[in-house]
């Protein structure tokens, strides 16, 4: 399918960490951005997209839209024959699981797509989705029948009481998938991100669940070592490219894992070590599992005992040739992620 790239796009939750940067990389290519948000008039969330817009060829449009009123994209959606769907909750600290995270996910991402239904030039919709929607701990990637996640897997351990996100992510991406196959007119492509990380174009107003691992490497929080959690990690600015190839590249289709490196914990605090571990409390010793069953609640309430067991000396298994051989992403050197990240945490006052 050839995609209009005269005709403007929209991105739902646009202010958002990863959103900001697909934002970025749409309005370098000079196209017009329909950024749905839900406080336009916020200058201090959305400053950053003006900005962005002024420094490029693309153009940029503001709407206000809230992800849970029915028909809220219809407007931001005029005129669009690609919707990249970014909004969506991303908090580890929910008291109402149910409420605070499945509701709005799903009803959100139905929402969003209930509007493309009904805008006639809509022909593909983009969902931000993650790895989160085929596992919940690294030993799932290990059990998966490859013996490593593929683009087949789905998450079928978590819950409402065990790692609620990941399933308001799996079923996010379970209803736009059955709300897809009702229709023949858009396609759907789904982005399956692993842990996301590199600077933030609004540090200061960015609430990124992931940057709070790498600031938590520096300001102390981890000095006496680093829990070796398995993990996938892809750099924000990849994650953007890979988005913009899943809106406009003529085969792209389904989902795909965006992951660069199967990595853990320990070792990004290493790449971190050369250039910040002498004016930081960086520690890359890995802490040791019997140690984190003992204080891990206590460090942070996602290290119950269940979740160490899974993830801890657990290697994360992931392949990303899909994205890599049908949409040519390559990805950055994690290294560059890291000192980036940190960096920018530094600028800004963070560290």
């Amino acid at each position: 399918m050839n995609i209009d790239k005269t005709k403007p796009v929209l991105v739902t939750g646009a202010n958002g960490y990863v959103a900001s940067w697909i934002v970025k990389r749409l309005l370098d290519e000079g196209l017009t951005v329909h950024a749905a948000v839900r406080s336009p008039e916020n200058e201090q969330k959305v400053g950053h997209l003006r900005e962005l817009a002024a420094n490029s060829p693309g153009n940029i449009l503001l709407f206000k839209a809230n992800l849970l009123d029915p028909g809220a994209y219809t407007e931001a959606m005029q005129d669009c024959e690609v919707v990249f769907h970014t909004a969506s909750p991303f908090t580890l600290d929910v008291k109402n699981p149910q409420q605070d995270l499945i509701d709005p996910a799903v009803n959100g991402t139905e929402n969003v797509l209930q509007s493309a239904n009904e805008v006639s030039t809509v022909k593909r919709v983009v969902v931000t989705s993650s790895c989160a929607a085929m596992f919940t701990d690294a030993t799932d990637t290990l059990k998966a029948p490859m013996g490593y996640l593929t683009e087949e897997v789905w998450n079928t351990t978590a819950s409402l009481d065990y790692q609620p996100y990941s399933l308001s992510k799996t079923l996010a991406e379970q209803k736009a998938w059955e709300l897809a196959k009702q229709q023949d007119r858009w396609e759907l492509v789904t982005v399956n991100m692993s842990l996301v990380l590199g600077p933030p174009l609004n540090p200061k107003h960015t609430t990124s669940e992931s940057m709070r691992i790498v600031e938590q490497m520096g300001d102390g929080t981890m000095r006496f070592g680093v829990p070796n959690i398995g993990i996938g990690v892809v750099d924000v600015r990849d994650v953007a490219e890979a988005h913009l190839q899943a809106g406009f590249h003529p085969n792209a289709e389904g989902r795909y894992i965006t992951s660069a490196y199967n990595s853990s914990f320990v070792e990004l605090a290493q790449l971190l070590q050369n250039k910040f571990g002498s004016d930081y409390p960086i520690s890359s010793k890995a802490m040791p599992k019997w140690l984190l069953l003992l204080i891990g609640p206590m460090i942070n309430k996602a290290l119950n005992r269940r979740y160490i067991r899974n993830n801890v000396n657990v290697e994360w298994k992931a392949d990303n040739s899909k994205l890599t051989k049908e949409l040519g992403i390559q990805f950055r050197p994690l290294k560059e992620t890291m000192e980036d990240s940190f960096a920018a945490l530094i600028e800004h006052g963070v560290l």
